[in-house]
């Protein structure tokens, strides 16, 4: 079995139930709910370290290159060659510029064109991680960063993981932030927490979208 096969193996197992009615526990990033209304949440969201990378591509596929590099890292593809406790969400932003590739990359033809939007795809590393206590990435696309305390407008909704779907959410979480009248202060994120052999109709998807602190805003 190749070696990037083999991980996905690895992670889609971590996501499998272990028995009947028995499920594998997945560690989640710390929040707490300020404000709840319609179906939308104010959250507050713990500081974590993050591992992650940038890939250029349709937002429909770069999710699975940036799962199986990140998946790498976390079942032993570091220089400690230690594995680090699969976490949910798997999360993907949009990076600001657009860059355009020149070819040969991987299999394309010399010369080719190969043009996309840029994402972050993310995994959060367990709690009480640090960056001295966690192993190094050897593969120098996989970055470890510290994220500080967030404030994030979320939506949760079920269903594929299609671009115009998420699109739909998006749209609807922007409105209910300006309804509020905060003030976004960076790209919205797209997070899954489930594998892709979950039938649509039970994945948890959501969007976030970062927003200004609220003691800043005088919102108490």
């Amino acid at each position: 079995m190749k070696r990037t096969a083999r991980f996905v193996m690895i992670a889609v197992c971590a996501f499998l139930a272990v028995g009947p009615g028995v499920a594998v526990a997945v560690e989640e990033a710390e929040y707490s709910v300020l404000l709840r209304e319609d179906g939308f949440e104010l959250r507050r969201y713990q500081p974590q370290i993050v591992a992650e990378t940038r890939v250029t591509g349709a937002f429909e596929s770069v999710g699975n290159t940036g799962f199986k590099r990140l998946a790498g890292y976390i079942f032993g593809d570091n220089r400690s060659r230690n594995r680090v406790e699969m976490t949910a969400p798997v999360s993907q932003t949009q990076v600001s510029e657009k860059i355009a590739m020149t070819a040969p990359v991987n299999q394309q033809a010399v010369g080719q064109q190969v043009a996309g939007e840029q994402y972050l795809i993310t995994f959060m590393m367990p709690a009480g991680s640090t960056l001295e206590s966690l192993p190094q990435p050897t593969d120098v696309s996989v970055t470890l960063r510290e994220l500080p305390v967030q404030w994030m407008a979320a939506v949760r909704y079920s269903g594929t993981w299609s671009e115009a779907r998420y699109e739909q959410w998006e749209a609807s979480l922007q409105a209910w932030v300006l309804e509020q009248g905060w003030t976004a202060i960076g790209p919205p994120v797209f997070a899954r927490y489930n594998p892709p052999f979950m039938p649509w109709f039970l994945r948890r998807n959501e969007v976030l979208l970062p927003v200004q602190p609220m003691e800043t805003q005088g919102a108490g």
